[in-house]
């Protein structure tokens, strides 16, 4: 692509022009911005994009290199309108650390991005479910990255099971062959899709490294897949098995007590997750990885109801719908 030949295109963004105090006071507009590719960028018409609690908690100041003004937006799903050879037409999607934090993301009727951050959209998904995809599974899939793909044998138990990051591990896993126990705060049924059958722990009425024990003959959890933080880490350690692997991605109070001589004893791993340090490029590659699960129908997005989807001029209350803990997957269309 020659710079002769590069589009420019007037955008229309939802702009964040400054720090909120919380998320009533966020006062998004939407206006108008030029963008304009480099050589080996794409240029997207966006189609669906999706909102995460990360967008809302960056617009309100809780990320310190958040940039302002700056339109907001993680993940996305689209059409590719230029790029180089070979690019055009093609229908993809994509999530990013930097995006909407860093740079100017993807809550807007067009986005510039990398074109190694792509991946192609499963032609069974539809536009809103594939800008779904995108933190949720990248969290759980990072997550098992490093800290070793559950395998055929072995148990995953995930707490915070119901909520979307615990959802695409319970997919991931069951795609993999483990078992998954799940874990609730109150009396309630696993809500997502599952490759297997799992057992569901209520928190409140029973005591879960005990019952983990019983369910695995006393060996307790390879994995661990911690989406809650700190109310659950002791209990989260208790059921680890000998040389299991903990993965954290969340926290509500920031220090906990820790047992050096059980953790050291029983050869424990803890693995800390935080997407937001991945680049556009580097959230491709793990989207890659979950291409085929998707693809052969392990994995599925998740249901979007029509009353969670918004248009851009309605960005303020997708946010605070997001900001509620609304368990809906909120998405803005352009």
């Amino acid at each position: 692509m020659s710079p002769a030949d590069t589009k420019t295109v007037e955008a229309r963004c939802v702009r964040l022009n400054a720090k909120a105090e919380n998320a009533a006071a966020l006062a998004p507009v939407v206006e108008p911005h030029t963008l304009t590719p480099g050589p080996n960028d794409l240029l997207i018409e966006v189609k669906a994009a999706a909102v995460n609690p990360s967008d809302v908690k960056a617009a309100t100041g809780l990320m310190p290199y958040a940039v302002f003004p700056r339109t907001p937006g993680r993940d996305y799903a689209g059409v590719v309108m230029d790029g180089p050879a070979g690019t055009i037409g093609r229908e993809v999607f994509g999530s990013s650390g930097d995006l909407g934090i860093r740079r100017d993301g993807t809550h807007a009727t067009h986005l510039v991005v990398e074109a190694d951050a792509v991946v192609e959209k499963p032609k069974t998904v539809s536009w809103e479910e594939a800008a779904g995809i995108g933190v949720p599974f990248v969290t759980a899939m990072e997550g098992f990255r490093r800290a070793g793909i559950p395998k055929p044998g072995e148990t995953v138990l995930v707490f915070g099971v119901n909520g979307k990051v615990g959802q695409a591990a319970v997919q991931i896993a069951t795609w993999q062959g483990a078992r998954v126990i799940g874990v609730v705060r109150k009396a309630e049924a696993y809500e997502g899709h599952t490759n297997a059958p799992l057992e569901v722990i209520d928190a409140s009425t029973t005591d879960v490294a005990t019952r983990v024990r019983d369910l695995t003959g006393g060996k307790g959890a390879d994995i661990v897949f911690n989406t809650v933080g700190d109310p659950y880490f002791q209990a989260a350690h208790k059921s680890l098995a000998l040389r299991g692997r903990q993965i954290l991605i969340a926290a509500i109070d920031r220090i906990v007590q820790f047992n050096i001589l059980e953790f050291y004893r029983g050869q424990h791993t803890y693995v800390g997750i935080d997407t937001l340090g991945l680049s556009s490029v580097a959230t491709g590659a793990v989207l890659r990885d979950l291409g085929p699960g998707f693809a052969s129908g392990h994995l599925k997005p998740f249901p979007i109801k029509a009353s969670a989807v918004y248009p851009l001029e309605r960005a303020r209350d997708a946010y605070v719908a997001v900001a509620g803990s609304s368990r809906d997957r909120v998405i803005l269309k352009p």
